[in-house]
């Protein structure tokens, strides 16, 4: 951090690795190994839509991209506070496909200057005991946190920190838990 930075409290945000979602595959065979969580073939990407013609049309073509067969791959939602979510589908046995479309739609964002409005990212995951998991990216932060509803606002603290020790040689864990934020019926969990 510069002198002026340290004058005025202010520092430079943290650059976002991307490339880190590829580390996904290989958390999954962690995961799997160790705790019996298996990708479900859906992930989502959540951002802020913008207001014009431009970001219309980058939504456009990144869906259009991604949903180039037959089979609806892709579909857009917008939640309760306003965020827009693009989930997508792949076979459950390749979530490398998976990531890659994850990561299409989040560098054609940032790509035509819409990286601010990029939230977060989702991977789903399902253990035996039909108990659900998502990875989640945080855009920002340019790291992973692990989260497990249990039902309406009820999510398994316990199996977090678990999950999170479980993968910390894999992927970047968020250190800040203030930061581990619900995704309450977030697309693709």
């Amino acid at each position: 951090m510069g002198l002026w930075q340290s004058l005025t409290g202010r520092s430079k945000p943290v650059q976002a690795n991307l490339d880190a979602l590829f580390s996904l595959p290989a958390a999954a065979v962690t995961l799997e190994t160790t705790l019996g969580f298996r990708p479900t073939g859906v992930g989502s990407v959540c951002f802020r839509a913008a207001e014009g013609a431009a970001f219309a049309q980058t939504q456009k073509d990144v869906v259009e991209l991604l949903d180039n067969d037959d089979d609806p791959d892709v579909e857009v939602s917008t939640d309760s506070f306003g965020f827009t979510w693009l989930l997508a589908r792949q076979s459950p046995d390749d979530l490398s496909s998976l990531v890659t479309d994850l990561h299409t739609v989040n560098t054609s964002l940032e790509d035509q200057g819409f990286g601010p409005a990029l939230l977060c990212s989702l991977v789903g995951f399902t253990d035996p005991a039909d108990r659900t998991l998502g990875l989640v990216y945080l855009y920002k932060q340019g790291t992973f946190y692990p989260f497990v509803p249990l039902g309406p606002q009820r999510r398994d603290n316990l199996l977090e920190l678990q999950i999170r020790d479980v993968l910390t040689g894999d992927l970047p864990v968020e250190p800040q838990l203030s930061r581990w934020m619900p995704l309450w019926g977030a697309p693709g969990l």
